[in-house]
């Protein structure tokens, strides 16, 4: 961040929020159209250190991060929205905080002056010369269309089993794991759930390229069939390894289901029965599904995109802005040397990759 920026973000009055996501806006008003007011954000944006995430001919959203343990991470969601010469301009907190200390109202009057600042920095003519360049880009006007792509690699068959029958054995490997953990050390509820999603998705990840399966409406069921077979098979492994470490008269599982829940979740010194078990259970299971699924859904895009080089990507995009079709476009493609129906397929793939990644980084 610029030094006059860091100054004057010190002298601001900050408002204090309160609430489950605690955010604060303000509105002005400016004289400049949307064309020049987007670019000029984007300008002002890059001066403060935030990391644009999205962006349209109406609004710009950007994230700030801050380093916190030596970790960074977002601590603000800045969104600004113009509509006919008004501007709304709010930050929301990011994270489970209840109270923002005042610092979302700072990032939102920091946002205006830096904002009128960097407008200061154009008169007419710069104005007239930015819109025109704006709007060559945003109409692709100085794109070249190259005379030849990169030819597409040999396109491999998508096979679901791969992932299935990985999935079964991730399951009951971690199912195992977890029944270990619960038995001879300490189990953290909250932490080993994050750790078995990532571990999840670390592991479905070659599985995903060796597959080179990307359908997520059908990851999506197998991922929760995972989650759920995990704990399941935890509880079954429990059952296994206390019978045999102790050499107890041995008893049916259903049996061993009740017995747990009669004894319930002994937190600390407190026993919260079975309703603290089942809302336990419920727990592992929601956030260990939300936890994978994030991830996996980064890890198949950045599977999609990796496939397709950047040239086939921006030829596409340019006709895209044109107004051409699907099929207008798959035509293009065919005369370039893309001519399979799969190598299209994986390409428009990519296209929709490329949405996806910014709808995953607006997440809050």
């Amino acid at each position: 961040m610029e030094e006059k920026f860091v100054i004057y973000e010190k002298s601001i009055d900050k408002k204090h929020s309160f609430s489950w996501s605690p955010k604060y806006k303000e509105e002005f008003r400016t004289s400049l159209n949307k064309t020049v007011f987007i670019p000029i954000v984007e300008k002002t944006i890059l001066k403060l250190g935030w990391d644009i995430i999205f962006k349209n001919e109406n609004s710009i959203e950007a994230k700030r991060k801050d380093v916190s343990i030596g970790f960074e991470k977002w601590t603000e969601a800045i969104t600004i929205t113009f509509n006919h010469g008004n501007v709304e301009v709010k930050s929301e907190s990011l994270g489970n905080e209840m109270w923002d200390n005042g610092r979302n109202s700072k990032r939102v009057k920091l946002f205006i002056y830096a904002f009128k600042e960097t407008e200061k920095e154009y008169d007419r003519e710069a104005l007239n010369e930015l819109e025109k360049e704006t709007e060559r880009k945003n109409n692709w006007d100085d794109y070249i269309i190259p005379e030849n792509l990169p030819q597409p690699s040999e396109s491999k068959r998508k096979n679901f089993s791969i992932l299935v029958i990985g999935g079964l054995l991730i399951s009951l490997i971690l199912g195992f794991i977890i029944a270990e953990v619960s038995i001879h050390g300490i189990y953290f509820i909250g932490v080993f759930e994050v750790l078995t999603g990532l571990a999840i998705a670390y592991s479905l990840k070659y599985l995903i390229k060796i597959s080179n399966f990307t359908d997520i409406s059908k990851i999506q069921y197998l991922l929760m069939g995972i989650v759920f077979l995990i704990y399941f098979s935890n509880l079954y492994f429990q059952y296994e390894i206390i019978l045999n470490e102790n050499n107890y008269e041995r008893i049916g599982f259903l049996e061993f289901i009740k017995i747990r829940f009669s004894e319930g979740l002994t937190i600390k010194k407190l026993n919260t029965g079975w309703i603290g078990l089942i809302i336990s259970w419920i727990i592992q299971l929601v956030l260990t599904y939300y936890v994978a699924y994030l991830r996996i859904l980064s890890i198949i895009i950045t599977y999609q995109l990796e496939k397709i080089p950047i040239e086939v990507l921006d030829f596409c995009n340019y006709h895209l802005i044109k107004g051409k079709s699907e099929n207008e476009i798959r035509k293009e493609l065919s005369k370039k040397g893309w001519t399979t129906n799969e190598n299209q397929e994986e390409v428009f793939e990519a296209i929709g990759a490329i949405y996806g990644s910014m709808e995953l980084s607006r997440l809050k």
